[in-house]
Protein backbone atom coordinates (compact mmCIF):
# COMPACT_ATOMS: atom_id res chain seq x y z
CA UNK A 1 0.00 0.00 0.00
CA UNK A 2 1.27 3.44 -0.92
CA UNK A 3 1.84 5.89 1.92
CA UNK A 4 2.39 9.61 1.48
CA UNK A 5 3.56 11.91 4.26
CA UNK A 6 3.65 15.68 3.85
CA UNK A 7 5.75 18.04 5.94
CA UNK A 8 7.05 21.60 5.88
CA UNK A 9 3.87 23.52 6.51
CA UNK A 10 3.72 26.37 8.99
CA UNK A 11 2.99 30.03 9.49
CA UNK A 12 4.71 32.73 7.46
CA UNK A 13 4.22 36.38 6.62
CA UNK A 14 3.09 37.48 3.19
CA UNK A 15 6.01 37.62 0.80
CA UNK A 16 7.78 34.78 2.57
CA UNK A 17 8.60 31.26 1.44
CA UNK A 18 7.96 27.70 2.50
CA UNK A 19 9.02 24.36 1.07
CA UNK A 20 6.65 21.45 1.43
CA UNK A 21 7.91 17.89 1.23
CA UNK A 22 6.12 14.70 0.30
CA UNK A 23 7.73 11.36 1.06
CA UNK A 24 6.27 8.32 -0.69
CA UNK A 25 6.71 4.76 0.48
CA UNK A 26 5.18 1.35 -0.23
CA UNK A 27 3.49 0.20 -3.40
CA UNK A 28 5.51 -0.98 -6.39
CA UNK A 29 7.63 2.16 -6.49
CA UNK A 30 6.20 3.35 -9.79
CA UNK A 31 5.12 6.99 -9.79
CA UNK A 32 3.87 8.43 -13.07
CA UNK A 33 2.29 11.60 -11.73
CA UNK A 34 2.80 13.55 -8.51
CA UNK A 35 0.59 16.44 -7.57
CA UNK A 36 -0.07 18.99 -4.88
CA UNK A 37 -3.56 20.12 -4.01
CA UNK A 38 -4.87 22.55 -1.42
CA UNK A 39 -8.12 23.03 0.39
CA UNK A 40 -9.68 25.61 2.67
CA UNK A 41 -12.70 24.82 4.83
CA UNK A 42 -15.94 24.98 2.91
CA UNK A 43 -14.30 24.89 -0.51
CA UNK A 44 -13.38 22.20 -2.99
CA UNK A 45 -9.88 20.84 -3.08
CA UNK A 46 -8.01 22.51 -5.94
CA UNK A 47 -5.02 21.40 -7.93
CA UNK A 48 -1.92 23.53 -7.45
CA UNK A 49 0.85 21.80 -9.39
CA UNK A 50 1.80 18.43 -10.77
CA UNK A 51 4.73 16.75 -12.46
CA UNK A 52 5.20 13.72 -14.68
CA UNK A 53 8.58 12.30 -13.60
CA UNK A 54 9.31 10.49 -16.87
CA UNK A 55 8.92 13.52 -19.10
CA UNK A 56 9.55 16.25 -16.55
CA UNK A 57 6.38 17.96 -17.70
CA UNK A 58 4.72 20.21 -15.16
CA UNK A 59 1.43 21.96 -14.68
CA UNK A 60 0.71 24.96 -12.46
CA UNK A 61 -2.57 26.59 -11.58
CA UNK A 62 -2.69 30.18 -12.80
CA UNK A 63 -2.91 31.41 -9.22
CA UNK A 64 0.55 30.02 -8.36
CA UNK A 65 2.39 30.23 -11.67
CA UNK A 66 5.82 31.86 -11.37
CA UNK A 67 5.65 31.61 -7.57
CA UNK A 68 5.52 27.85 -6.86
CA UNK A 69 7.84 25.14 -8.15
CA UNK A 70 7.29 21.39 -8.01
CA UNK A 71 10.36 19.18 -8.11
CA UNK A 72 11.85 15.83 -7.18
CA UNK A 73 14.45 15.54 -4.48
CA UNK A 74 17.75 13.68 -4.69
CA UNK A 75 15.98 10.89 -2.82
CA UNK A 76 13.79 9.55 -5.57
CA UNK A 77 10.81 9.07 -3.27
CA UNK A 78 10.70 12.69 -2.09
CA UNK A 79 8.89 15.50 -3.84
CA UNK A 80 8.85 19.20 -3.06
CA UNK A 81 6.63 22.20 -3.54
CA UNK A 82 8.69 25.37 -3.22
CA UNK A 83 6.38 28.26 -2.48
CA UNK A 84 7.72 31.79 -2.84
CA UNK A 85 6.10 35.22 -2.64
CA UNK A 86 3.34 33.75 -0.53
CA UNK A 87 0.02 35.56 -0.28
CA UNK A 88 -2.71 35.34 2.33
CA UNK A 89 -4.89 33.55 -0.22
CA UNK A 90 -2.36 30.72 -0.33
CA UNK A 91 -3.39 29.76 3.21
CA UNK A 92 -4.82 26.24 3.08
CA UNK A 93 -4.14 22.64 3.92
CA UNK A 94 -1.85 21.21 1.27
CA UNK A 95 -2.06 17.60 0.13
CA UNK A 96 0.31 15.45 -1.86
CA UNK A 97 -1.15 12.89 -4.27
CA UNK A 98 0.21 10.30 -6.67
CA UNK A 99 -0.87 8.23 -9.63
CA UNK A 100 1.08 5.05 -10.23
CA UNK A 101 0.23 4.46 -13.88
CA UNK A 102 -0.32 7.17 -16.45
CA UNK A 103 1.29 10.58 -16.83
CA UNK A 104 -0.32 13.72 -15.52
CA UNK A 105 -2.89 15.39 -17.71
CA UNK A 106 -1.26 18.32 -19.54
CA UNK A 107 -4.48 20.28 -19.43
CA UNK A 108 -5.99 20.24 -15.97
CA UNK A 109 -5.61 18.64 -12.57
CA UNK A 110 -8.49 16.80 -10.99
CA UNK A 111 -8.70 14.71 -7.86
CA UNK A 112 -10.02 11.76 -9.89
CA UNK A 113 -6.66 11.46 -11.69
CA UNK A 114 -4.86 10.47 -8.49
CA UNK A 115 -4.86 7.15 -6.64
CA UNK A 116 -3.29 7.86 -3.27
CA UNK A 117 -3.23 10.82 -0.92
CA UNK A 118 -1.40 12.11 2.11
CA UNK A 119 -3.09 13.63 5.14
CA UNK A 120 -1.98 17.14 4.43
CA UNK A 121 0.06 19.89 6.02
CA UNK A 122 -1.28 23.30 7.03
CA UNK A 123 0.05 26.54 5.55
CA UNK A 124 -0.94 29.88 7.06
CA UNK A 125 0.11 33.16 5.50
CA UNK A 126 -0.53 36.36 7.41
CA UNK A 127 -0.76 39.71 5.67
Amino acid sequence: QVRLVESGGGSVQAGGSLRLSCTISGGNGRTDCVGWFRQVPGKQREGVADISPRSGGTYYADSVKDRFTISQGSAQNTWYLQMDSLKSEDSAKYYCAVRSVGSCSPVKMSMAQFDDWGRGTQVSVSS
